[in-house]
């Protein structure tokens, strides 16, 4: 999933055009990426992680740290992303309950 999200958020950013409007060009993720603002965010995250960060996260943060061959550990990172991405998804909700809806690329006027 996130392979897809990366690729995808590249293949738009390859054909964006700055003339035409999102709606327009009928992109998928970035202009979502553009309404909350978490672009910027998780670019310089990506590159610190690939360029700063350390090599392995064992030896500074030990929580983080796994073995592929710990069942306990793997089940663990499994069980912490479900229950992150459970929060995102009620926050998705909540916003489009009470806060200005979802944007919508193929709605008219994009949807808000």
């Amino acid at each position: 999933m996130v392979f897809w999200v990366g690729a995808m958020n590249l293949f738009e950013m390859a054909h964006f055009v700055h003339e035409k409007p999102m709606y327009e060009q009928g992109l998928i993720l970035l202009p979502h990426l553009a309404t909350l603002g978490w672009g910027v965010v998780l670019d310089f995250g990506g590159i610190y992680h690939a360029l700063l960060g350390p090599e392995t996260l064992k030896e500074s943060f030990p929580f983080f740290g796994y073995v592929w061959k710990d069942r306990n550990k793997m089940t663990t990172i499994l069980g912490i992303h479900l229950i992150l991405f459970g929060i995102g998804a009620f926050l998705l909700v909540f916003k489009a309950l009470y806060f200005g809806g979802i944007y919508d690329t193929w709605a008219p006027g994009g949807g808000m």
